[in-house]
């Protein structure tokens, strides 16, 4: 084995070098990761639609915003299981197939929760988008490992990302601005129909990908055994459980602290989303040079505004900047997790993603719940309380035990 085969190639705990994974074919489809990248965009999208329309959804459902914000956690928890599930369950089916089928949940997500008339009515439709969710992420890396040569691979990583940063620019101020305009269900029909646009561009781009990795528990309990994987995993679960409690529960904030009209909430929204799509690329820079700096720090950012918001949350001023930086910090954390999970073991591409994924979504769970209880028994400003608490004991963690330069050479 040559030198270069083996640069990103993890140590096991008896100091073996681990295989690296198959060498993938040197065919170029930017169509099909262009593809993947609008899944991205309609999956992400649809995620972030109640943090947007929460009020509108609990009062119109006849819920509290708390109650509300469990179809964030439904999503969460369902997304949690599917992410290391589904590629266990379809491990003999083409990939191709499997997308497929996950974009057209998405549609049918989509159609139910515009037309829900009740909380359970709502959470059925969040509980398919979480198998969409969870399987789409937990595929998708491993996916654009066999869609571009490897040296590319971190280009089309980025371009399947920027699904993220436009989703986070669109979703949360053109789905508040439509719920003001006509009722929060329509910003879940106009998420169908990109849904439908993205099925039918898959269709037509994604070549035959006949299962490889073929992952099973076993490979999942070895994976878990690894201790580079099991540091990032309970990372993702403290920052990304921070982040979510205090930005699910934002617009509450805004309203019932800071005071700001609807449109004034989507412009802040809007500022959001903005600060996220720069916020990705700036990661995504950083996270090439050490995805640990680059973790650490949008956590500290991210900490230090949750904290600006418990202490002068009620000023019109400091809260839009607040929220705008936040979503640019937040950029650092989807390109930084993923090429660490990545680093730590390329020998398992999809058991590796499907592990991250479900963290990720345990993390967004665990925000929902735990920032929803603290916003129904203290206030609008519970969702930051909760954000300062585990950004913190997240950022400390992967400033003390996250990857180092020295390490990688090593392996």
């Amino acid at each position: 084995m040559t030198s270069s085969s083996c640069t990103a190639c993890p140590i096991d705990p008896d100091g073996r070098a681990i295989a690296a994974p198959a060498p993938v074919p040197t065919a170029t489809r930017w169509p099909a990761i262009a593809s993947l990248a609008m899944g991205v965009f309609g999956l992400v999208m649809a995620e972030f639609l109640p943090a947007s329309l929460l009020t509108a959804m609990a009062t119109d459902l006849g819920v509290s915003d708390g109650a509300a914000g469990q179809a964030v956690t439904a999503t969460a928890l369902v997304g949690a299981v599917a992410a290391p599930a589904l590629p266990l369950l379809t491990r003999r089916l083409d990939r191709r197939v499997v997308m497929l089928a996950l974009s057209a949940l998405l549609v049918l997500s989509n159609a139910l929760a515009a037309t829900a008339g009740s909380l359970a009515g709502l959470l059925v439709a969040r509980v398919l988008l979480g198998v969409a969710l969870g399987g789409f992420w937990s595929m998708s890396a491993a996916l654009a490992m066999r869609l571009v040569p490897e040296n590319l691979f971190a280009r089309a990583m980025s371009v399947i990302l920027t699904g993220v940063s436009v989703a986070t620019v669109c979703a949360a101020p053109v789905g508040a601005w439509m719920g003001d305009v006509w009722g929060w269900r329509s910003a879940f029909i106009a998420a169908g129909g990109v849904s439908l646009v993205t099925l039918a561009v898959q269709a037509a781009t994604l070549p035959a990908l006949p299962p490889r990795d073929k992952p099973n528990l076993r490979v999942l309990a070895e994976l878990l055994r690894r201790p580079p994987v099991r540091v990032a995993l309970l990372a993702v679960v403290l920052v990304i459980s921070g982040h979510f409690a205090g930005f699910t529960y934002i617009r509450p904030l805004m309203e019932q602290v800071t005071h700001l009209s609807v449109g004034a909430i989507s412009g802040v929204l809007l500022g959001y989303g903005i600060g996220g799509f720069f916020g990705n690329f700036a990661g995504g820079w950083l996270a090439g040079r050490s995805e640990r700096h680059a973790i650490v720090a949008g956590g500290v950012l991210i900490a230090a505004l949750a904290a600006s918001l418990l202490v002068a949350g009620n000023s019109p001023a400091v809260t839009p900047i607040a929220v705008t930086l936040w979503g640019f910090a937040f950029g650092a954390f989807p390109v930084g997790f993923q090429t660490w999970i990545v680093r730590a073991a390329p020998d398992q591409a999809e058991g590796a993603g499907g592990l991250l994924v479900a963290s990720f979504q345990i993390a967004i769970a665990s925000g929902a719940i735990g920032g929803g209880l603290l916003v129904d028994r203290i206030g609008a400003l519970g969702g930051p309380a909760f954000a300062v608490v585990a950004l913190t004991l997240g950022t400390l963690l992967t400033l003390r035990h996250g990857p180092r330069p020295a390490a990688k050479a090593a392996a």
